[in-house]
């Protein structure tokens, strides 16, 4: 072999190619085995940016943004592109702030009132600069120099988060005369950021669109989600209240000694608003006899749930409380998916003809006997009974508890369906949102390890499954509910660091799960970190990090 050639690995193929090859030009060898642009690439099983240059022998392999990693790596690219975009068409003193997921999405808010026609013309400048195929460079400069480039351009936020990033050097990223800091690895250029749609949503907001690892057949057509929509503009206006909207607003209460402050007023209004939930709840127990909640995984169903409970008791109701995960059929019976491996997320999971029998006969004013799921058995065990009495309301609280097929002979008007979800109100600034998707995540991180001994790849490797069933047995019927109830506390983020951390610092580089777990050491380190002593132990997060006093 020459001296100046290395063995590449691709596809199981190996070749030879020169050193300092980039992979940038080595994946034009495999373009035409993509749908997409090729984004991103693992080296020895690292992700690594296109510009990285080959120097020894190396396996290698290309995604395109079907890959969930390549994927965020893509939409920080058409993020960074819709500033430059922006800024480019409407003057560099308009600021726009990437606030939260809806409906497969961004909703992104501009400083300055928008139309219809600016949207659209937005557009056609982002597919100019597509076009036009500017490069996307990674520059490594000091913190200081950062810290000053960002105060001279008036973000004032950025310039502060980086007190918080312990590195003497940061990696900016350049697009055409802006600097940018976006806590990923990013695109080498505009022209693999083609795939997007604008959507115009109001006088100050716009949606940004792009394909999803999710999405079998490209963008889908947007579904405006107007009560999640109004659930986070709720949680920021209260947040905006606090003088609380970034990680930085949020460390500055923990320097200043205020984090215990913070964290009895958010679990004040939480329980406050869960109050207001039950007096609706109570209004109508004279019409309804069923309450059904549900939310996607790790967002408190069970603790809220049980809270739920004392806030109607409070008010003179007497409701009582059944898990649908009790229902789970015999291990044995579980469903298989495509591979032929359990899958724990399709309805078919349930008994659901055990599930009617018993409600059919509650509602009816029969004692019956009721199961309780034995976990480490794999199946269900009958020790106890239930009866409601007159006046009583049933909770009955699951993931599949608002899917139309559960309890579809009770009408409508004698069910109160509620959604609940983990929004978290926070930014890390103005143009990098917290994925409730993550926060949720580390919930269950933490919970899988303390409760079940779950390991952070044990926990990584469920998760796709179960955001795969999230995507099609949850989601689609968020919008049914009578009432949505957020359960993210907007101080949990610190919190969830000093548990979890050590966790995802376990996982070895040579693990599968090795690229998100440093994705989630690098998300989680411009947050100080809260103790959890003050947090009082009917809080939703109590679930998670233990010492509750709920039964879980």
């Amino acid at each position: 072999m020459n001296m100046d050639s290395v063995k590449v690995t691709v596809n199981g193929n190996t070749l030879e190619v020169t050193k300092g090859t980039t992979l940038e030009e080595l994946s034009k060898l495999y373009q035409n085995d993509f749908k997409y642009e090729i984004i991103l690439a693992k080296v020895n099983g690292i992700y690594e940016e296109l510009t990285k240059v080959i120097t020894r022998d190396c396996v290698v392999e290309f995604f395109d943004l079907t890959e969930k990693g390549a994927n965020q790596v893509f939409l920080n690219g058409l993020i960074y592109l819709v500033i430059y975009a922006t800024k480019k068409l409407f003057g560099n003193q308009i600021e726009i702030k990437v606030n939260h997921s809806l409906d497969k999405g961004l909703y992104i808010e501009t400083s300055r009132r928008i139309t219809e026609e600016s949207i659209q013309k937005l557009e056609m400048e982002m597919r100019k600069i597509v076009q036009d195929d500017l490069p996307i460079t990674k520059v490594t400069v000091t913190r200081f120099d950062a810290m000053n480039y960002f105060e001279k351009i008036g973000d004032q936020t950025k310039k502060d988060i980086m007190t918080y990033i312990p590195s003497t050097h940061v990696t900016l990223y350049k697009l055409g005369p802006f600097y940018n800091y976006l806590y990923s690895q990013m695109p080498i250029n505009t022209k693999c950021l083609s795939h997007f749609e604008l959507t115009y949503l109001h006088k100050n907001g716009f949606i940004l669109r792009f394909p999803t690892i999710y999405m079998k057949d490209g963008i889908k057509p947007y579904q405006h989600r107007e009560k999640i929509y109004n659930l986070f503009k709720e949680s920021r206006e209260w947040a905006k209240l606090l003088n609380l909207e970034n990680v930085v607003d949020l460390n500055r209460r923990v320097s200043e000694s205020k984090i215990e402050d913070l964290i009895r007023i958010d679990e004040l209004v939480k329980n406050a608003k869960l109050l207001d939930l039950a007096k609706n709840i109570a209004l109508r127990k004279d019409k309804t006899k069923i309450v059904l909640l549900s939310g996607p995984s790790s967002t408190g169903k069970t603790t809220t749930t049980n809270k739920l409970v004392l806030c109607l008791k409070s008010l003179g109701c007497n409701p009582k409380m059944i898990s649908m995960d009790d229902y789970f059929v015999n291990r044995e019976e579980t469903p298989l998916d495509e591979e032929g491996n359990p899958d724990y997320e399709r309805l078919e999971t349930v008994d659901l003809t055990l599930f009617e029998k018993t409600i059919k006969k509650l509602i009816a004013g029969e004692e019956v006997e009721v199961p309780t799921y034995n976990f480490i058995l794999g199946k269900k065990e009958f020790k106890s009974k239930m009866k409601l009495d007159e006046g009583d309301l049933l909770l009955i609280e699951g993931i599949h508890a608002l899917n139309p097929k559960v309890l579809s002979h009770i009408p409508k008007e004698e069910k109160i369906t509620i959604y609940l979800s983990a929004l978290t109100e926070l930014n890390i600034d103005n143009h990098t949102r917290v994925s409730t998707t993550d926060n949720r995540l580390l919930r269950r991180i933490v919970r899988d390890n303390r409760t079940r001994g779950n390991s952070v790849e044990d926990t990584l490797e469920k998760w796709k499954k179960v955001r795969n069933g999230e995507e099609l047995y949850i989601f689609p019927y968020q919008d049914v509910a009578d009432y949505t109830y957020n359960t993210a506390m907007i101080y949990e983020l610190g919190v969830l660091k000093t548990y979890v951390e050590p966790l995802l610092y376990s996982v070895s580089p040579e693990s599968p799960y090795y690229n998100e777990a440093l994705r989630l050491i690098n998300f989680l380190r411009v947050f100080l970190p809260i103790p959890s002593e003050s947090i009082p132990t009917d809080s939703i997060l109590r679930e998670f990090i233990g010492g509750g006093c709920f039964k879980i």
